[in-house]
């Protein structure tokens, strides 16, 4: 079987990772400045690489790939898993050139074929799905959040310890500016209420504000909403460029359904539409849908919930 490696700057996605990598081989976590790594062997780790040092204690691609590498190698590795966030997908390229191997970015799906990760990814802007083939002894894959469920399977796993022979960052940093803290969770919500274009300004997102409370909800938007418009901030933006989620309940209010939008609520238990338009596109992905105006419905819906 294959020695399955796999890095996350966040336990959640180490979890997610762990629970497919049983299927593909022996997995294994590599852990960067973590002492507490107990709660890895619950999700099935049959070691925790642990590499301590004090230049990573501040996030430093080159070095975080150089750290995995220096692991990757005393592992034995043949495959690296990593989370693609934003310092997944630069850390995975850099820990691939430090390797001689293969990166694929942003996986939806992984399965094993003749000793190989086969990845699957969204391509052309999401309209369709490419399958790859990572050809190099070794493969480094950055895997898309909450594209697997993360089951709990507890072994009696091992605690390595690895010295790391790190460089001085060549990059330093000179100042930081606190960014405006995330008030919003729409990977984790259970019921999720998104808007769209369909909305003619944004004071107007009252009703679907009103809507969220009624339904003990959370806000996502589409792309345009929060990138272009600037209503909604970044952390509430839904789909190929923005958050892949899972509720157990979304409701979608003017948004159209465009491809890119809907890779990011495809993992939705239960999909309710509101539109004017009744050939949007959103309508042949959703459970329920009401072809009407949402300036209409949505008042009509939410004090029927209240009640």
């Amino acid at each position: 079987m294959a020695n399955v490696l796999i890095f996350s700057e966040q336990d959640t996605g180490a979890f997610e990772l762990l629970s497919k990598a049983r299927e593909l081989g022996t997995p294994a976590i590599a852990a960067l400045g973590k002492t507490n790594v107990g709660g890895y062997f619950e999700y099935g780790a049959q070691q925790v690489f642990v590499g301590e040092d004090a230049r990573l204690s501040e996030f430093n691609a080159d070095g975080y790939a150089d750290a995995l590498a220096q692991i990757a190698d005393a592992s034995g590795a043949t495959i690296v898993l990593i989370g693609s966030t934003k310092r997944g997908k630069e850390l995975a390229g850099r820990l691939a050139q430090k390797l001689g191997c293969g990166a694929v970015m942003d996986a939806i799906g992984l399965a094993m074929q003749d000793g190989k990760i086969v990845a699957q990814r969204y391509a052309l802007g999401g309209n369709t799905i490419a399958t790859d083939v990572i050809t190099s002894a070794r493969q480094v894959i950055a895997v898309m959040p909450k594209t697997f469920e993360a089951v709990k399977q507890p072994v009696s796993g091992e605690t390595v310890r690895v010295e790391l022979k790190l460089r001085e960052p060549r990059v330093k940093i000179v100042e930081r500016k606190a960014k405006p803290a995330a008030t919003a969770n729409v990977e984790g919500a259970e019921t999720l209420i998104v808007v769209g274009k369909g909305f003619a300004k944004q004071e107007d997102l009252g009703l679907a504000e009103a809507l969220a409370h009624a339904l003990n909800g959370e806000i996502g938007c589409t792309r345009a909403l929060a990138a272009d418009y600037h209503w909604l901030g970044e952390e509430r933006m839904i789909g190929i460029s923005g958050k892949k989620c899972k509720p157990r309940l979304m409701v979608s209010l003017g948004v159209s359904g465009q491809i890119q939008h809907t890779v990011g609520i495809l993992g939705s238990k239960l999909i309710v539409a509101i539109n004017k338009d009744k050939g949007a596109p959103i309508f042949k992905i959703a459970d329920y849908g009401i072809v009407g105006d949402l300036y209409q419905v949505v008042p009509r819906l939410a004090e029927r919930l209240r009640r």
